[in-house]
């Protein structure tokens, strides 16, 4: 009878023993998860990367530490840009970061409720991003840095420097939204 009431309590010690760390991290608070969503490679963004890190880092978070990144890099291939921002939504990020105007339109379609923070050289209002920049509404804002609207400038200043030059090349990706300005 000793032994089979020992087993008995050692298996119920051992029970309660084993949902000790269940019981621990259920009541340690989740880390946020950013997405962060770029058209190109992360070799040529580091140094924006570091400024995005940097600033995450101003208010307190450190990735790995008390913030997760789920990034997504499309390499150039832009057509992944949807599939890639429906696996962000479909993960539910707590916001999504994105970079570029393109980026910025495939997570804009994939989502209506999750919180989109965008840099993006476009018109947000043009590029329907946003209702107004005074007030964006819906779930997207962003930072946009008219670079686009300075083609004529620069190409005002081009011709003081070469008043002579009668051709002028332009290279530009025609799958970017904002290469119609």
């Amino acid at each position: 009878m000793s032994i089979c009431l020992r087993r008995r309590e050692f298996l119920s010690a051992l029970g309660s023993a084993s949902g000790w760390p269940l019981a621990a991290r259920a009541q340690q608070a989740a880390k946020p998860v950013i997405g962060f969503i770029n058209a190109t490679s992360p070799a040529p963004y580091a140094p924006f990367l570091s400024a995005f890190h940097k600033g995450l880092k101003e208010v307190g978070y450190i990735e790995d530490q008390n913030l997760t990144i789920e990034y997504r890099w499309a390499e150039g291939h832009y057509d992944r840009l949807p599939a890639m921002a429906a696996d962000l939504v479909s993960r539910r990020v707590a916001v999504i970061a994105a970079s570029g105007t393109p980026a910025a339109l495939a997570v804009k379609a994939a989502t209506s409720t999750i919180p989109i923070v965008f840099a993006a050289p476009g018109d947000p209002v043009a590029l329907g991003l946003v209702a107004s920049l005074n007030r964006p509404g819906a779930n997207a804002t962003g930072v946009n840095f008219f670079v686009a609207e300075l083609g004529s400038k620069q190409l005002g200043l081009l011709h003081e420097l070469l008043p002579t030059a009668r051709r002028v090349g332009l290279l530009v990706n025609p799958k970017v939204p904002s290469t119609r300005l």
